[in-house]
């Protein structure tokens, strides 16, 4: 979008309206030993065809290396249409529906969003979208022990699973709060949560957090986990990867009563890889908790003709501006990604997204295979998994990695990093994009760095 300066005479008029001399008055407060004459290594300024040239060779510079990398952002095909639609101007400059009712297309694009994840993952209603997945966790804890008012507890218990850096985000937002994040044991024979620990896992929590797919690739016994929860009087929640649950159970459906929240990243749903985002947290629950949900909920209704129409609902417009007493201090939603992954949703179809979810699991499989082969690597766990495995190798992982980036291949993640207990331990990922070529270039240039 451009940006417009004020003139010259802009400027004259509101520093006299104020009072003020010039502009320099209006920082009189900064010392005179801070203030700089100039920018030292700044280069003169470029025309536009100059500078297009000059960030296009710098874009060149990240390459198009082979990524295996997973744990929690995917490399998914995204159709062009996605992005051709959501960058139109009506989705592209639409911030956010302050003015709810006068924004009806943006409104319908919410709803129907809300309306697929509500689907994928089996519960009654969703809310507009959170930053990423790990703030959504921190919001569905804090939500959790709103809703859970038959406990006293502010201890959340995850499960082995959960990602670390979820864990960290959650504590640093809701920490402030008092709440408190337990991890229950690893199993080392197949990656899971140990079971064997529940009866003597201290205070009942107020609730307990799955991650299916674990962070470690592996497959939860949701079902037992959900049931146990419950019985201790906690709310569950889930943290899921959406393209999985095109396959997999849905949160709705664990155990014999089913998970109470579900939340996530939803970078997978036709958002591309960019350094970490922007990405888009999702988040879900049973209706008979949705007035503690956070953020803004769409919903649909009919005017005074009969016409369908859109509205906010549920929450008192104030609801996001309330400060402290509000459900939620979270006050935008990250409407873009949301857009595009409504339409890479609508565009799949629930076939499509279980295709490219089997297609995914199948990679993994070839890839494994291919990487167990080389002498010196095995798997970490046993068990099922999804599209993500740990394997051991007998060197520093990220000395691997190195060289590895060096031949333009993203070998994976580091997990001796967060889970140095767990030794040269790297986590890899293949999804539908990956060819049988791809698998056999990493493999080969695995096997020659090993030897």
């Amino acid at each position: 979008m451009p940006f417009i300066p004020h003139t010259n005479d802009d400027i004259r008029n509101m520093l006299q309206t104020i009072g003020a001399d010039s502009i320099d008055d209006l920082f009189d407060e900064i010392p005179g030993e801070l203030l700089i004459d100039d920018l030292v290594g700044v280069p003169e300024a470029l025309s536009e065809m100059e500078i297009v040239r000059l960030m296009r060779a710098r874009a060149a510079m990240d390459g198009a290396p082979l990524c295996f990398i997973g744990a929690g952002a995917y490399e998914h095909h995204i159709p062009t249409a996605v992005w051709d639609i959501a960058t139109r101007g009506e989705f592209y400059s639409a911030y956010t529906p302050y003015q709810a009712e006068a924004s009806q297309g943006t409104l319908q694009v919410i709803y129907e969003y809300q309306s697929m994840i509500t689907s994928l993952t089996g519960l009654d209603a969703s809310n507009a979208s959170l930053y990423d997945g790990a703030s959504a966790l921190a919001e569905a804890a804090l939500m959790a022990v709103r809703a859970n008012r038959k406990s006293k507890s502010k201890r959340i218990l995850l499960a082995s699973g959960v990602n670390a850096t979820y864990q960290k985000v959650a504590a640093a937002i809701a920490g402030a709060q008092g709440l408190v994040f337990d991890r229950m044991p690893l199993s080392m024979e197949d990656g899971t949560t140990d079971l064997g620990v529940l009866g003597d896992a201290g205070e009942a929590p107020v609730a307990v957090v799955i991650q299916q797919p674990s962070f470690f690739g592996t497959l939860e016994q949701m079902d037992a986990i959900t049931n146990w929860a419950h019985e201790q009087g906690a709310l569950v929640i889930a943290i899921v990867n959406p393209t999985s649950l095109a396959l997999l159970k849905s949160p709705g459906q664990w155990g014999e009563a089913g998970a109470d929240i579900a939340c996530g990243e939803g970078q997978p749903l036709g958002v591309p890889l960019s350094s970490g985002g922007p990405y888009f947290g999702f988040l879900s629950c049973r209706q008979k908790i949705v007035r503690q949900m956070p953020g803004r909920i769409v919903g649909r209704t009919t005017d005074l003709d009969g016409k369908t129409g859109y509205t906010l609902t549920l929450q008192a417009r104030e609801q996001h501006i309330r400060r402290s007493k509000a459900t939620s201090n979270i006050c935008t939603n990250q409407g873009l990604m949301v857009t595009a992954a409504t339409i890479y949703m609508s565009l799949l179809g629930a076939g499509g997204l279980a295709r490219v979810a089997q297609a995914s699991h199948e990679k993994t499989v070839s890839l494994v295979k291919a990487l167990t082969a080389i002498d010196g690597i095995e798997t970490l766990f046993g068990g099922s998994h999804f599209h993500e495995v740990a394997i051991r190798l007998e060197r520093p992982v990220g000395v691997v990695l190195e060289e590895l980036a060096a031949q333009n291949i993203l070998g994976g993640h580091d997990l001796s990093v967060l889970y140095p207990e767990l030794g040269n331990a790297l986590l890899v990922c293949a999804t539908e994009t990956k060819t049988d070529a791809d698998i056999e270039i990493y493999a080969t240039a695995l096997r020659e760095i090993l030897a």
